[in-house]
């Protein structure tokens, strides 16, 4: 008679329900939100911040995240406010620190058990590991954006209004630049930049004075540019956002940030117990989700064959790897 001791049925059951539990267990421990903190310079409403801060309602909404966020955080308080939400036990801290780059890692390497995902112009430390950097790197969208523009344009004559002269400003204004080239050799841009990120009756004053001086179609890197177009009668191309529906007259195409792939990637690692210092910029690429050229909408039809042949076969080289958008970051200056 053998000497091996069998399972008996009710051993089987009690070991299937334990077995059970510890999996319902680790499955609820591994869906539990991630404490997350959003700390911004200008109102949500804004372009730029309002694709994080929708990319994170959408993860909050999906269980991923909690998230709480401050707004209108200015550059002198900025690390007061991490410290803070550090201190109250969240575990991923999103944002932009470009005007409060060094007291903002000064304040991480306090917190290593907190990860930060932030906006920068800079690169990732590695004696930083906890803080790695991100920046719409939506080059790809605003060269086909600029096809476009090169098409539109019967003046030959391009006015582009920007916040500051830094590199994700300048890499955007270089794309579209490039994209209007190709489509159109001869054509010529002004160039400005008004000082502020969140300025639209002075982005608006800039726009017109670069209509007065011959510009018939207007890249409107900041609010209020859209609404000079729209007075005066001229085409704008819209950037970060659609805003389409409230220009339809106005805004032919836009190149839109989805912060979706560069939040998602993150909150895998934080999950995963392995975040660490990287630049998260290439989830922004087209080839990542993180950029489209936004629909035509109205201007269906009233774009010409032949710039839209050429940004689907721009497109779809982009998405292959055979086209290789130019990441410039030095300022853009007038023609």
């Amino acid at each position: 008679m053998s000497n091996v001791l069998r399972p008996s049925r009710r051993h089987f059951m009690v070991t299937s329900a334990v077995s059970a539990l510890l999996a319902s267990t680790t499955r609820t421990l591994a869906a539990d939100p991630i404490k997350t903190a959003g700390i911004y310079t200008v109102p949500v409403e804004q372009q730029w911040v309002s694709r994080i801060h929708i990319a994170a309602v959408a993860a909050q909404d999906r269980g991923d995240i909690t998230y709480s966020y401050s707004e209108n955080v200015s550059n002198t308080d900025y690390a007061r406010v991490i410290r803070e939400y550090a201190e109250a036990g969240n575990k991923l801290i999103i944002g932009e620190v470009f005007g409060a780059e060094q007291e903002a890692r000064e304040v991480a390497a306090d917190y290593p058990d907190v990860a930060f995902l932030m906006g920068s112009s800079f690169k990732e430390d590695p004696a930083l590991p906890n803080f790695a950097v991100f920046d719409n790197y939506i080059q790809d969208a605003a060269y086909l954006s600029g096809i476009i523009a090169g098409s539109m344009s019967t003046s030959n004559n391009i006015g582009m209004v920007g916040g500051f002269p830094i590199p994700e400003v300048n890499r955007l204004m270089h794309a579209f630049m490039a994209g209007a080239q190709e489509m159109n050799p001869g054509i010529a841009f002004q160039v400005s930049f008004i000082g502020s990120w969140f300025d639209p009756p002075k982005a608006k004053e800039t726009a017109l004075a670069m209509i007065e001086n011959g510009a018939d179609v207007l890249y409107a890197e900041r609010f209020g540019v859209s609404d000079a177009a729209k007075e005066q009668g001229v085409l704008a191309i819209g950037n970060v956002i659609n805003t389409q529906a409230e220009y339809p007259d106005t805004v032919v195409a836009s190149a839109i940030w989805h912060f979706e792939p560069t939040l998602d990637k993150a909150i895998a690692e934080v999950q995963a117990g392995t975040f660490a210092a990287a630049d998260y910029g290439i989830y922004s690429f087209m080839n990542a989700g993180g950029t489209s050229l936004a629909p035509l909408g109205t201007f269906e039809g009233k774009v010409p064959a032949e710039a839209l042949a050429l940004v689907e076969q721009r497109k779809a080289e982009i998405m292959s790897g055979a086209y290789v958008v130019t990441i410039n970051d030095d300022e853009p200056t007038s023609s």
